[in-house]
């Protein structure tokens, strides 16, 4: 990021990326930067920039610009993910950027249902289609059973990136970076079947099928 001179490069990729799937209706949407000001600083942060957003903040900007000048047919967006949304005024400028460049607005949230509510509730003041692209943390609140019938209540779109415990290891918590697991956790951290197909709580899969069959 610090290094200029290899944006032209970035710059290739992003067009020619996007421009590839302009059309293609496999793309729901392009997001643009996942989490761009997160430094991560339990994992990374003796690595990482101390200024990172001052960095970020431009180059995500011509990301988008970069993305939108191949015309592409799926929306653009970058997902909020920390802070206070209560209005634009309270958003940090990393965050202006990206709801002010999304054409729809996506969001993360680990919290339990009554956060996000709320944070739905925030962003509904933009008037533009709402996807939460990242949520569900058993160990932290964050269930199907409190999320999806809020999600389903709004009409907002609901992404959990987990679906059978296998390579990605993600029945273990953030803090398996740190910690070693020798055994699988009482409770899964993501993840909603096991390798046999089982479901790890049919009561999951149950509400899932519940709430996507009906109107």
């Amino acid at each position: 990021m610090k290094d200029s001179t290899q944006y032209p490069r970035l710059e290739r990729y992003v067009k020619g990326t996007v421009a590839a799937f302009a059309n293609d209706d496999r793309i729901l949407a392009w997001d643009i930067w996942n989490e761009p000001d997160n430094p991560n600083t339990s994992s990374y942060g003796k690595v990482e920039i101390p200024n990172k957003v001052d960095y970020v903040l431009p180059l995500l900007e011509k990301s988008f610009a970069w993305a939108r000048s191949v015309n592409p047919s799926q929306p653009l967006t970058a997902g909020v993910w920390n802070g206070d949304w209560t209005s634009h005024e309270t958003l940090k400028p990393i965050e202006k950027v990206m709801i002010d460049q999304s054409d729809i607005i996506t969001f993360h949230n680990y919290e339990d249902a009554a956060d996000f509510e709320k944070r739905i509730k925030q962003l509904q003041q933009y008037g533009r289609p709402l996807i939460c692209t990242e949520y569900m943390s058993r160990g932290n609140g964050s269930f199907f059973k409190g999320s999806l019938p809020v999600a389903k209540k709004y009409n907002v779109g609901a992404i959990n990136w987990g679906l059978v415990s296998g390579k990605s290891q993600t029945i273990y918590p953030w803090d398996s970076w740190k910690k070693t697991y020798t055994s699988e956790p009482e409770l899964w951290f993501h993840d909603i079947f096991r390798k046999d197909g089982t479901p790890y709580k049919k009561d999951e899969t149950d509400l899932i099928k519940q709430l996507t069959a009906s109107k």
